[in-house]
């Protein structure tokens, strides 16, 4: 009896002991901050609530409002504009890496030539339909076309999506040979879905984006933020994030 009261004592203790942190981030991480909160959970015993949102104008009003947060992750503008108003602790922060842009069709079409920037725009010319999103890639991705010289060939046949996820669930959907846009991690996140990625851009023109970690100024639980923050920047982690495409 002895030693199960004393084994439910240093249980509950220790339930008393862990802490919840909330973390507001890109999704475009998802796939890899996932899997570093849970294994942070295991270590410590403390839970990381993470709130993923679309894009950087969705985390910026969350911020406006004073959404209750101990650490934000987000590219490196986000975060550079909340270092300068002071949002951020210029102290606890921590660099995760850089996710590019990919090409992505349907299982079970057929890879487009993607390995020089001139058979690129080949496969471009050939395919039936692009789809990429109106968020921060289908911008650059409306650029490149332009400088490529093809934005008016595409225009025809090119569909846009509010969103990254709308875009990939399109490509699944299609019957022709529909070539897609999207972040690597997020079309990771979609191949067991019926997805392939084909690869990155073609070196000369990829587009890749800057993430980072950050202990919130205000952060309720600010001691285990910056704990987690530092665990962000551990080989293990950088593991986790490697092996969802983030570099």
């Amino acid at each position: 009896m002895r030693v199960v009261a004393a084994f439910l004592s240093w249980a509950v203790a220790g339930a008393a002991w862990a802490t919840d942190i909330r973390v507001l981030s890109a999704v475009a991480l998802e796939p890899g901050l996932a899997k570093v909160a849970e294994q942070f959970r295991k270590e410590t015993k403390n839970r990381v609530r993470v709130l993923f949102f679309a894009g950087t104008p969705q985390l910026e009003r969350r911020l406006a409002v004073g959404e209750p947060a101990d650490v934000l992750v987000g590219p490196a503008g986000l975060m550079n504009d909340q270092l300068r108003r002071g949002k951020l602790d210029a102290e606890s922060h921590s660099f995760i890496g850089r996710v590019g842009i990919g090409v992505t069709v349907r299982a079970d079409a057929p890879d487009p030539d993607i390995a020089t920037l001139d058979r690129f725009k080949q496969s471009l010319l050939g395919a039936d339909s692009i789809v990429y999103n109106h968020a921060s890639t289908g911008l650059y991705l409306e650029k490149l076309f332009e400088l490529l010289g093809i934005a008016e060939q595409l225009k025809m046949k090119t569909v846009r999506y509010v969103n990254s996820a709308q875009v990939l669930e399109h490509v699944i959907g299609g019957k022709g040979i529909e070539i897609g846009f999207g972040t690597i991690t997020e079309i990771k996140q979609f191949e067991p879905k019926g997805l392939r990625l084909v690869g990155p851009l073609p070196e000369q023109v990829q587009n890749s984006t800057a993430y980072s970690a950050a202990v919130i100024t205000e952060a309720p639980e600010a001691e285990v933020a910056k704990d987690f923050v530092r665990y962000i920047g551990t080989p293990a982690a950088k593991a986790f994030f490697s092996a969802a495409g983030i570099e």
